[in-house]
């Protein structure tokens, strides 16, 4: 990917304009999964207002030559982290520093095609002060959901277990019990949040506790839940574990995330309930690449290489098993903007490549509450277009090379457009 550009040029094209017209060599539709080729895109304000043959007239923007497809989706991302913040390293980066990070991987991710994303966790809510420099204009990214800081128990993952002892240090989203859970649901509701997002088990990238161990007790999660769904949350459950993967459907969350140690129980609880699974199959390789070099420990790496590719074979089974999947890829475990590394993977381990675009727009969507506004182009969404060079459904790495971006009617990147005359 080019490096990033100046706010000053992005801003120029992204300025309020009258209504676009956008001309599509080949146009991919997930809900139907069919291609129309050549196809004008009619963009008024934030949102779409037709999608027809392309007409005589010249268009805004000619991307006759590319390939497009609605914005992408992904729903396990952390924006105000990266890799080379891990381990004890981690320890020396402040909130303001955190938020800094974010506006920049913000428009790495931009501009990487990634329109929309669900950042589920961060540390002092300042995803939520990110969130809303963007939506206020003040920097440039994707559309965000946010969750502030994870709900766990004291001393599991979603606390953190780094410092001595003598530091008293306990992570400000730990709350142990079912009112306590309940008091941190209100919490972050109060500052904003847009989805609550738990630890049911333990995870890898954490000192002193195993994936496969539960934390929260079913008693703590229905709690979770309830709260969250009174005030019109959606829940998100970090769960490596076999008995918490099953113990957070049954309490009602709306997706789990992980998923590594599924089995078939769980996978048919999942199908039962709805229940949205979000496997971040790709990270793993990166993991086992650079882990050590970033600062990861010993035992994190240890406890990766035992859980990866678990995690990628249940994947298999579990689409196998007809389970709802949306895209999600733990960004900053791995640098931003790779994301769509996941596409690959995602087809190597059972999707066509239909399905895995699906599960980055309308599914993706529908797990954000967003069906019908995002996730395809079609009259009533918003304007969210990406076009690549050659078709991603021969090969998703086509996702690779992100030529134009549009979110909510503004253009962001249109490589073709500074492309010389031929």
């Amino acid at each position: 990917m080019r490096l990033l550009l100046p706010i000053a040029l992005l801003a120029l094209s992204c300025a309020a304009a009258e209504p676009v017209v956008v001309r599509c060599g080949q146009l991919f539709d997930p809900l139907s999964g069919a291609v129309a080729a050549n196809v004008d895109i009619r963009v008024d304000g934030d949102s779409i207002v037709s999608v027809s043959p392309a007409g005589a007239a010249k268009p805004t923007v000619d991307l006759s030559t590319g390939f497009c497809l609605p914005g992408l989706i992904d729903v396990h991302d952390h924006l105000t982290s990266d890799p080379t913040h891990s381990g004890y390293s981690s320890l020396g980066i402040s909130l303001p520093r955190k938020a800094l990070t974010g506006a920049k991987n913000a428009q790495k991710t931009l501009l990487a095609g990634f329109t929309t994303v669900r950042n589920v966790g961060a540390e002092g809510y300042t995803d939520i002060a990110l969130r809303d420099a963007i939506n206020d204009g003040e920097i440039l990214g994707p559309r965000m959901f946010v969750s502030g800081p994870p709900l766990g128990i004291t001393g599991g993952h979603c606390d953190d277990n780094l410092l001595a002892p003598e530091y008293h240090y306990i992570a400000e989203g730990v709350a142990d019990g079912p009112w306590a859970a309940r008091a941190k649901v209100r919490q972050n509701v109060k500052y904003g949040v847009d989805v609550i997002k738990i630890c049911a088990s333990g995870g890898v990238l954490s000192k002193g506790d195993s994936p496969g161990a539960p934390q929260y007790s079913p008693e703590e999660m229905r709690a979770v839940v309830e709260e969250a769904h009174r005030l019109g949350r959606k829940v998100a459950a970090h769960a490596h574990g076999t008995q918490s993967i099953k113990e957070a459907i049954l309490a009602g969350v709306d997706s789990v995330e992980h998923g590594s140690l599924i089995d078939d129980e769980g996978i048919r609880l999942a199908k039962e309930k709805g229940t949205f699974l979000v496997f971040d199959i790709y990270n793993d390789s990166y993991i086992l690449s650079d882990g050590l070099k970033d600062g990861l420990l010993p035992e994190m790496m240890e406890k990766e290489r035992q859980i990866g590719k678990l995690q990628r074979q249940n994947f298999r089974r579990a689409w196998a098993a007809g389970v709802r999947m949306a895209f999600g890829t733990d960004g900053g475990v791995y640098p931003h903007g790779d994301n769509w590394k996941q596409f690959p993977l995602m087809v190597e381990y059972g999707m066509t490549s239909a399905d895995a675009l699906r599960a980055a727009t309308t599914e993706a969507a529908e797990l954000l509450g967003f069906k019908g506004r995002l996730g395809r182009i079609a009259p009533a969404y918003l304007a969210d277009l990406i076009a690549v060079e050659s078709d991603p459904l021969k090969d998703t790495g086509a996702l690779e090379h992100v030529r134009f971006v549009m979110k909510g009617g503004k253009v962001y990147r249109n490589d073709w457009a500074a492309a010389p005359a031929r």
